[in-house]
């Protein structure tokens, strides 16, 4: 079973930037598909980015498309959510999960889940 723990979040003010890291440990990563999450105050879970095994079909939820790209060094089992311009309705607990073989995994099926890091943004 893969550990995943995600670094990085911290208080920013709106329309600065902070890139998340996910480091695995456990086994390599680099078959499967990996996905960022997060979970706002009184809000469901919902997705922000996926990749592919190999890094190169990526997808993103309308409301961080443009602003955060997710990247993965499958040398180092790490993946990145870099995130732009960020807005306070960005604040979340984020977390990233591993996924399957392919991008196509439904949002369901990711596992692993790390214990996420919080992100808050001040107006």
């Amino acid at each position: 079973q893969v550990q995943l723990v995600e670094s990085g979040g911290g208080l920013v003010q709106a329309g600065a930037s902070l890139r998340l890291s996910c480091a695995a440990s456990g086994r390599s990563i680099s078959d499967y598909a990996m996905g960022w999450f997060r979970q706002a105050p009184g809000k469901e879970r919902e997705l922000v980015a996926l990749i592919s095994n190999g890094g190169v079909f990526t997808r993103y939820a309308d409301p961080v498309k443009g602003r955060f790209a997710i990247s993965r060094d499958n040398a180092k089992n790490i993946i990145y959510l870099q995130m732009n311009s960020l807005k306070p309705e960005d604040t979340a607990v984020y977390y990233c999960a591993i996924g399957g073989r392919l991008i196509t995994t439904p949002a369901s099926d990711f596992r692993s889940w790390g214990q996420g890091t919080k992100v808050t943004v001040s107006s």
